[in-house]
């Protein structure tokens, strides 16, 4: 039987990313975090906590902190099933989403479930799966053909993504045709080095598969704004980049070449019951944004 006392710090602290944080989150000193962290690993014979900054979880870890999440769904479940006699836990959700799905269309389907928080874990959509693996997210929004063995996966449909640039970006580096050794010269805008969308739109569009030079800018809003600047050429999704095509701001780099990317909901089946609201919220606000699958 693991202490629930020390279960909830180890949470905070994964969840806040210090022993400070978890002090301030949970209403207790700092030294009594630490001691019930330290108890809590000395049981167990392992570290837990990488004391880092931000401080991270191990395996070990991340397996109690989605067993803590897990106790916290139930926790509500059980209190929405007798009408609200049990306290609801004020503990956040920690789900892996995408940046793009952030920025366009997930924010409804928050909003659909007030009585939950939020932790919210931005990774790409190739990369959430593997978090949900490791047990250290409740659920995901992860790219289709991903599926995690025990859990559900519902189809979301498919974010569409445009390749656009500034005009004046354009006439400098794409006066003579788009090919892909043009587009592998020009600096391209890259959210992280675990984005691959424009190198999948390089290839679908021109066949070619050329070694990108490009700026990494980690906010889907930020890489819009410096394609306007015309520091670089970009990916985002159609519904943002569309109004300021026609604003002429940016310009499609071919008219059409669009590049869609299949995203599905990921639940542990375990979380199932207790995340049925916000798996029909998810689905809603997708049928109202996304591509049909």
């Amino acid at each position: 039987m693991i202490d629930p006392a020390a279960l909830a710090a180890l949470a905070a602290v994964l969840r806040t990313g210090s022993f400070e944080g978890a002090a301030a989150d949970l209403r207790l000193t700092q030294s009594a975090i630490s001691q019930r962290v330290k108890t809590l690993e000395d049981r167990l014979g392992t570290a837990l906590v990488r004391r880092t900054r931000p401080a991270t979880a191990t395996v070990a870890g991340a397996r109690l902190l989605q067993h803590a999440e897990e106790i916290s769904l139930l926790d509500r479940r059980l209190a929405a099933d007798l009408g609200g006699l049990l306290p609801t836990p004020d503990t956040p959700l920690r789900i892996a989403v995408t940046a793009d799905s952030l920025a366009t269309w997930l924010l409804p389907a928050l909003a659909a479930v007030p009585d939950l928080l939020f932790d919210l874990v931005i990774d790409d959509q190739d990369h959430s799966a593997e978090l949900l693996r490791q047990g250290a997210v409740a659920a995901a929004v992860t790219l289709a053909g991903g599926a995690v063995p025990g859990c559900d996966a519902h189809a979301l449909g498919s974010l569409r993504y445009r390749a656009y640039c500034a005009p004046a970006f354009a006439a400098r580096w794409f006066a003579d045709g788009v090919t892909a050794d043009r587009l592998g010269a020009a600096p391209a805008l890259t959210f992280n080095q675990k984005d691959t969308l424009q190198r999948q739109w390089v290839t679908q569009a021109t066949g070619g598969k050329p070694r990108l030079k490009t700026h990494y800018i980690p906010e889907t809003n930020a890489i819009t704004q410096a394609a306007i600047a015309g520091i670089g050429w970009g990916m985002n999704p159609t519904s943002m980049v569309d109004p300021l095509i026609a604003a002429g701001h940016l310009t499609e780099i071919i008219a059409g070449q669009t590049l869609d990317t299949p995203l599905i909901w990921q639940v542990p089946r375990q979380n199932r019951d207790a995340l049925a609201d916000l798996t029909r919220a998810m689905r809603r606000a997708a049928r109202g944004a996304l591509v049909p699958a």
